[in-house]
């Protein structure tokens, strides 16, 4: 009954300050979804009302679609979608920074690319200049609905030692048009489509949109859990699976060779497509990890691989590319044509050179240098300043860490965002990558790819000082 008890104040009916924090209450997840509201007697007396306010707070409760009565039993909390209302005031928190001078006055931890300042502008001016020399209007009115021909032999050459024909690639504008490619290509409604959970919002909304049945397996250190995997095999036909093989979105977590390999088989026993989403694979901190594709172990032609190169090269351009299974390579082929027909010509003639001399490597390897240091501040931040008040695991590569809120901390993701932003602190909430909001209340993500370590020690410290406060 504690959590009921509120300070009254003279100038609102108290019927309805009593319905607005039960409101909260239910938003905030401290009254679950279903649960049974105290009686309306019990109530009055913790509160020191009459009746009567009672009644008229949980009458405004049922009007709002907050509770429901049933007959003889009392009456029982309803909770609202709390994620499409909270997915977008969480935009909405962006279109508001965004649009203003403000940004610079915030804390940024949602950063999911890699920071502009790094990006080598002025080798990239001369290589467009390049470009343009060499090739002219043709640069930017030439058209190849697969991708331009030589970035695909690049892209062959450099990232898969040849064993590719070019014409087994695709280009892309970026990993979430890849999905969303691959999904219009192969997915029908009430097709079965297994996810990570947690996992990329961008992928469950996709998925969403096609309206197929999302079954979610459980993510444990070295990737999904198998025999939960294989229970959902055993009773379903499942179409795909969609993963990140490497600094999974957003738990950080890398497959296991041995994991890959058994995920592989099961593709094969009970076929299904693996779409395999390469995260960030570039940047591997952990000389521990390393780096083998599901698609470079596929020997049954099961694995659907997008790779972009938004994240750590051109987040504004948008590129990217995918390499799918012969037998459905000309339906995923028809459904980028009938997406955008093609990417960016000039970008992509630009690309196929930064790769073929050499830049792209030297790029990736500063980047990694930058990002370690950085990854290894934050590890020390998270572990000096609230290691006691979370729970959490060095990702060892990418540009996030998965955080997970101890039970004996009483906040949640959603109030723990509201609370640092207040502080000039942005954070991801753990709800943005379930199907099932209560499965993410109690974890957070933090990254570390827009800001420098003056402002991660910061943020952490605004974080610590919310979660003293809540407990």
């Amino acid at each position: 009954m504690d959590k009921y008890f509120l300070n009254f104040v003279e100038e609102v009916p108290k019927y309805i300050q009593v319905a607005k924090h039960i409101k909260k209450l239910i938003d905030e997840g401290n009254i679950k979804d279903g649960e049974k509201l105290p009686p309306i007697r019990s109530l009055a007396n913790a509160l020191n009302v009459n009746n009567v306010t009672i009644v008229n707070a949980y009458k405004k409760l049922q009007t709002e679609g907050y509770a429901t009565q049933k007959m003889g039993s009392g009456t029982y909390a309803k909770r609202k979608d709390i994620h499409k209302k909270f997915k977008r005031d969480y935009a909405e928190t962006f279109k508001r920074i965004n649009n203003s001078s403000a940004l610079n006055n915030f804390i940024d931890f949602t950063g999911e690319t890699a920071c502009g300042d790094f990006f080598p502008i002025e080798t990239f001016k001369i290589i467009l200049n390049q470009v343009l020399d060499r090739d002219g209007a043709e640069a930017l009115i030439y058209q190849e609905s697969s991708g331009y021909e030589g970035l695909r032999k690049s892209i062959s050459q450099y990232f898969w030692q040849g064993r590719l024909n070019k014409d087994d690639i695709l280009v892309v504008s970026g990993a979430q048009q890849g999905i969303d490619i691959v999904s219009k290509a192969i997915l029908n409604v009430n097709d079965n489509v297994v996810v990570e959970k947690p996992t990329y919002g961008g992928a469950l909304s996709v998925f969403n949109w096609r309206r197929v049945n999302v079954f979610e397996v459980s993510m444990e250190d070295d990737g999904i859990n198998i025999e939960e995997l294989e229970k959902i095999l055993k009773k379903n036909y499942i179409k795909c699976f969609y993963l990140m093989s490497y600094f999974q979105n957003p738990t950080g977590v890398s497959y296991s060779l041995e994991k890959k390999l058994r995920i592989l088989e099961l593709a094969e026993e009970y076929d299904f497509y693996i779409i395999e989403d390469d995260y960030l694979s570039e940047l591997i901190y952990n000389p521990q990890i390393k780096y083998e594709s599901f698609k470079s172990l596929d020997k049954n032609d099961r694995v659907i691989y997008i790779k972009s190169f938004s994240k750590i090269f051109l987040p504004g351009i948008r590129l990217g590319y995918l390499i799918s299974p012969k037998e459905i390579s000309e339906q995923i082929q028809n459904s980028k044509v009938n997406t955008d027909i093609s990417t960016s010509s000039l970008m992509q003639r630009a690309l196929d050179i930064y790769i073929h001399e050499g830049y792209w490597k030297n790029h990736i390897k500063e980047l990694t240098q930058i990002y370690s240091e950085r990854n290894a501040f934050m590890d020390k931040c998270i572990q000096e300043i609230i290691g006691s008040k979370v729970l959490y695991k060095n990702p060892g590569g990418g540009l996030n860490f998965y955080i997970k809120i101890a039970d004996e901390v009483s906040i949640n993701c959603i109030k723990l965002f509201y609370e640092c932003r207040k502080n000039k602190v942005i954070i991801t909430p753990g709800v943005m990558f379930h199907k099932n909001v209560e499965n993410g209340m109690k974890y957070f993500r933090l990254g570390f790819s827009q800001i420098g370590n003056d402002k991660i020690k910061n943020g952490i410290e605004v974080i610590n000082n919310i979660l003293l406060r809540s407990n």
